[in-house]
């Protein structure tokens, strides 16, 4: 396996970064002006005169024009949010709390020792009270970057293998994925609440109380909700499985012994379960994807919402690095 510089990947992920911060925003103003050209489409065909339905377009474009500073004011508020608030999230969705060193001087040793060896400010570390085995990365900043690590795989691991698997968090911190990751995550989790508000409303509001004018332009929202909803898991989803075959290199890198990870993978594949865990975004930051029913998932078309590449072929590529 080639391993990308450290500071390509960082590069890499910066612009990454700005892209998402672009693209989603657009995809979000793309659908909107879909949904009123929908809407404005089907009340042309019963309602509007001739004239006026020659006059369709700049009618929509002046209507969506007045709403972009309300769509940008939400985006802002929502993504200001969670950005700020993101580990407070994490930690409440993972049941992940601080570790102190005098509690295990172990790890605190192995985390050190890499950092050192790396060149990197150590992050803070954070324990599971789970006996699976699974680890993850998290933060934006110097100030919250964290490696939270379960109580099975501190327990179940041998040195070698647990500095692998610590060895692949940093790594997700040093190549900025963690930030990549949270970025898109944010984004992905407006167009999941747009589309649950749209859904309630047409199960609770006009739709089931009869209102046919009301109910037309719920569910024109409602699919363009999932549609963008299913872009920006897709986008989000494939960033994901890309980043872990270079944290899986950056590992083999930075400990210079890639059997030790291969060995690590194996034991977490046998018992990767976070019972805390509940949402799939937060799922996709763990080594190994750590809800149970998605793991043993058997459908070959759910490889596209896959949160990870399958890990024998990790495997299989660590143990030829």
């Amino acid at each position: 396996m080639k391993y990308f510089g450290l500071q390509s990947q960082i590069s890499r992920n910066n612009r990454n970064s700005v892209i998402i911060l672009i693209l989603f925003p657009v995809v979000f103003l793309v659908l909107t002006w879909l949904f009123f050209f929908l809407t404005s489409l089907g009340e042309s065909r019963y309602f509007l005169a001739d004239q006026e339905q020659v006059n369709l377009i700049p009618a929509i474009n002046s209507k969506f024009i007045r709403t972009i500073p309300w769509i940008t004011i939400g985006v802002l508020i929502w993504f200001s949010i969670a950005w700020f608030s993101h580990t407070s999230m994490i930690n409440n969705a993972t049941g992940s709390k601080p570790l102190e060193r005098k509690e295990n001087k172990r790890i605190y040793n192995l985390v050190e020792n890499l950092c050192i060896a790396a060149g990197m400010q150590m992050p803070k570390v954070n324990i599971i009270e789970d006996d699976s085995l699974n680890a993850f990365a998290s933060g934006i900043n110097q100030n919250t970057y964290t490696v939270s690590l379960s109580r099975g795989i501190i327990n179940k691991l041998n040195d070698q293998e647990l500095e692998a698997v610590i060895a692949h968090e940093l790594t997700h911190i040093r190549n900025r994925d963690v930030r990549l990751l949270i970025i898109s995550i944010i984004f992905v989790g407006i167009f999941a609440f747009i589309s649950e508000a749209m859904f309630r409303s047409m199960r609770f509001g006009s739709v089931s109380r009869g209102k046919k004018g009301n109910s037309g332009a719920m569910i024109i929202a409602l699919i363009l909700a999932v549609i963008g909803y299913i872009i920006a898991s897709l986008f989000r989803f494939a960033l994901s499985r890309k980043r872990e075959y270079l944290a899986d290199a950056g590992s083999a890198e930075l400990t210079r012994n890639p059997l030790a990870l291969a060995s690590a993978l194996r034991k977490i594949s046998g018992d990767p379960t976070i019972e805390a865990v509940k949402r799939n975004d937060v799922a996709q930051m763990f080594i190994e994807n750590p809800q149970k029913e998605l793991k043993n998932s058997s459908v070959s078309f759910t490889t596209l919402f896959a949160t990870h590449p399958p890990i024998k072929k990790r495997i299989e590529i660590l143990e030829n690095f």
